[in-house]
């Protein structure tokens, strides 16, 4: 009996570290552009304060941002991820298959393919900058950015 409770105290790592951190996506040229700040706690309106004061190459301000904490366990020599959120999209439309398809023009072709080749049930679009249109999975919540 006490062999197995040494190994379960063996296996559970004591945190003795644990920081969060806010990562801001904006448009790049063929990936996004990140930033990421430290942050006291997963606060959707501070994360949304610190984005107006993003401003990556050519001017291109956040469409989005996701919460991270990294941990420490005593003997760890470094942190690692372990939590994250789904992305917060600031502001935007947000179009099902079936929407994009009655409104579509050969200029969404391309778009229509993707959505249907990659199973994407939802797509948003956010505006504030530039058009950047990715898909929007059940852990992304587009939030107010008026």
């Amino acid at each position: 009996m006490k062999t197995k409770k040494k190994a379960k105290a063996k296996t559970q790592k004591k945190v003795v570290m644990e920081k969060h951190f806010v990562t801001f996506f904006s448009p790049g040229t063929f990936v996004a552009e990140t930033s990421c700040l430290s942050i006291d706690s997963w606060d959707v309106e501070e994360a949304k304060k610190k984005a107006r004061g993003i401003k990556e190459r050519h001017d291109a301000v956040p469409y989005g941002f996701r919460f991270s904490t990294r941990s420490r366990g005593v003997d760890d020599l470094d942190s690692k991820e372990t939590k994250t959120s789904g992305m917060y999209y600031l502001g935007g439309k947000v179009e099902t298959l079936k929407q994009v398809k009655a409104r579509a023009t050969k200029d969404d072709a391309i778009l229509v393919s993707n959505m249907e080749c990659n199973n994407w049930k939802r797509i948003v679009t956010t505006t504030n900058g530039y058009r950047w249109t990715q898909p929007l999975k059940d852990e992304d919540k587009v939030v107010d950015w008026s």
